[in-house]
């Protein structure tokens, strides 16, 4: 319908100033939180540029963004009414945080959902980072209003069930969390925006006005218990330690390591499914250039760091093989290093999680180098260096 019309882009508009009036019209609001994390609207400006000129969206596509701007803005208005009405929020202090990196597609994501079963834990629950406020509805509502997208996503690709889970009731990754500011990564994750004038500061800046609320709403509502610590996750963030410690200088970085013949095609995959949903393009090329050795290359680099003594001595490394072994050991293990107790109620939360999630239960996501252009001699040459450093274990 839209070769009908003379393309996507003129069946569905991206045009900011239209969604911004748009976003003030829904919500009776204007003030957008400029404070919260600069120029949101400048790094919007730049986003749709650069969908524009480069993503090569279809219509699927531009309206997933078109739809993913819209929530945002109206996310922004809402959260900003909040701590305006109610500013002690702000002064919410993240005490020692939990924060998972490492390399994508090495159990990151479950390990997220795992420290998350603690009871003494925080984490950004997907429904809760797609819509902070209660503007829109209670709990249930906010629930149903998440899972519709989650569940376009695997209408238009159903193997993406089986790549990554997609639920409202289960944590989401932070650049998820950031994408309102309209700075995080994961604008460039779906798209191919080469010029998207990304800000991690900004979107780090807008994530923790986020954790704050609901750092906030949780301690109105228990009362009596401590304040619980915090439990993040994105793979992003390996690039930009530094950054995350002077955020959270008592943070604790657990790093995930897996055999790079698995992550790399793995990746590699995930990209190509994520990115079809949006774009017909044929973007083989450019995500083998995006593999590459970059992964190997900054997990060396934090050993050379750390090695130096040049980050603060508060790295958990936390392998594949031993989270998949026994779980419950190897997150025992994350507790002692972090100081933190691990409870009974936590070890069998823990069993009790992973009884109702067994491997596989979504369909089984096949990756091989080779189905990507790939040589296995030169990736496990590329490797070579890391596996030995980390004390990785090769998979079969």
């Amino acid at each position: 319908m839209a070769n009908t019309v003379g393309g996507a882009a003129e069946l569905i508009s991206l045009e900011p100033n239209a969604m911004i009036e748009a976003s003030r019209r829904v919500t009776g609001l204007s003030d957008f939180g400029e404070r919260i994390d600069g120029d949101w609207r400048g790094r919007l400006e730049g986003l749709v540029a650069s969908l524009d000129a480069e993503a090569d969206l279809n219509v699927m596509g531009r309206l997933q963004v078109r739809q993913e701007i819209l929530r945002c803005l109206q996310s922004r208005l809402y959260l900003t009414k909040k701590i305006t009405d109610q500013p002690e929020i702000v002064n919410e202090e993240i005490i020692e945080p939990l924060i998972i990196t490492g390399t994508g597609r090495s159990g990151t994501s479950i390990t997220l959902e795992l420290l998350s079963q603690d009871a003494d834990s925080l984490a950004p629950i997907a429904w809760k980072a797609f819509h902070p406020t209660d503007d829109l509805g209670d709990e249930e509502t906010l629930l149903r209003l998440t899972e519709c997208e989650q569940d376009l996503w695997l209408d238009v690709c159903p193997q993406m069930a089986a790549i990554h889970e997609l639920r409202s009731d289960i944590p989401d990754e932070c650049i998820g969390v950031q994408k309102p500011s309209f700075g995080g990564m994961l604008w460039w994750v779906l798209h191919d925006v080469q010029t998207f004038p990304m800000d991690p500061e900004a979107a780090m800046k807008y994530q923790k006005v986020v954790m704050q609320l609901m750092q906030y709403e949780h301690r109105k509502k228990h009362a009596s218990k401590n304040v619980p610590h915090w439990v993040l996750k994105t793979p992003t963030y390996l690039p930009m330690l530094d950054l995350v410690f002077s955020m959270y200088p008592d943070a604790w970085i657990i790093l995930n390591h897996r055999d790079p013949l698995k992550t790399v095609p793995s990746g590699v995959s995930t990209f190509a499914a994520t990115r079809y949903m949006r774009s017909d393009r044929e973007g083989s090329e450019q995500l083998l250039e995006l593999a590459g050795n970059a992964r190997n290359d900054m997990m060396m680099d934090v050993y050379r760091r750390r090695q130096a003594g040049e980050l603060p001595e508060r790295f958990i490394d936390l392998h594949f093989s031993d989270l998949m072994s026994d779980p419950v050991k190897a997150l025992e293990g994350v507790y002692r290093q972090s100081g933190k107790p691990f409870s009974q109620d936590y070890r069998h939360a823990i069993t009790e999680y992973l009884a109702q999630k067994p491997k596989g239960k979504h369909g089984k996501h096949r990756y091989l180098p080779e189905d990507w252009g790939m040589n296995t001699e030169t990736l496990e040459k590329q490797a070579e260096a890391y596996m030995q450093s980390y004390q990785v274990e090769k998979e079969s």
